[in-house]
């Protein structure tokens, strides 16, 4: 049942936008949708995004853009669950894109510059739990089988920017390759979710 409406989505996006930018969005909600769908990202408790949504809604003018660019910056939230929302609420969409991904990114460079201060602590934090949690075991899998790009690439929908950087540090990446590899997954994961949300959000309610 989801296929076939995942199916007649798809035909009906692509009458409606002309190539090659509506295949490019079209596929972007497709990569976005089956990486998700992969991982335990649906599984995310609803209350989460509603809090977020409330969160911006009871603010009004530049504070929604600067509760998006902190939301961004949260673990788990990040740019998956923020952009969707500031769009949806009917923000502006450059805008909600720019300050998310600037929430984003920012705490990556935080993670890199202050990484060897923060060694010891990850260390002894990871080896003071039990094992491994799901997302690291996936980071660590993704970055066996594809490398930095690889593991930069999806990083954002599929084990979070914040400890895909992490684990990239501790394994031995150099410091500028990780710094350029998560800002293009982020920049690009950005496009494609803004696009896709103010796209589908407008295709949904012209229906």
């Amino acid at each position: 049942m989801i296929r076939e409406q995942l199916t007649e989505l798809w035909r009906r996006f692509g009458t409606t936008h002309p190539l090659p930018w509506g295949l490019a969005i079209g596929i972007g909600l497709l990569i976005t949708l089956a990486v998700a769908a992969s991982t335990d990202l649906l599984a995310l408790p609803t209350l989460e995004s509603e809090n977020v949504s409330d969160l911006i809604r009871q603010t009004d003018g530049t504070v929604q853009y600067i509760v998006i660019f902190v939301m961004a910056a949260v673990p788990v939230l990040e740019i998956l669950v923020v952009v969707p929302i500031g769009i949806g609420l009917g923000l502006n969409p450059l805008a909600v894109a720019l300050f998310a991904f600037l929430g984003n990114v920012l705490p990556i460079y935080g993670i890199i510059v202050l990484y060897d201060r923060l060694k010891t602590w990850w260390e002894n934090w990871t080896d003071s739990n039990s094992g491994p949690s799901k997302r690291r075991k996936r980071a660590l899998v993704l970055w066996n089988r594809y490398g930095l790009p690889g593991l930069a690439l999806v990083s954002p929908v599929a084990t979070g920017v914040h400890l895909a950087a992490a684990i990239a540090l501790t394994v031995g990446s150099r410091k500028r390759s990780v710094a350029v590899w998560m800002t293009a997954a982020i920049a690009l994961w950005t496009i494609l979710l803004t696009a896709g949300a103010y796209y589908g959000i407008g295709y949904i309610t012209g229906l």
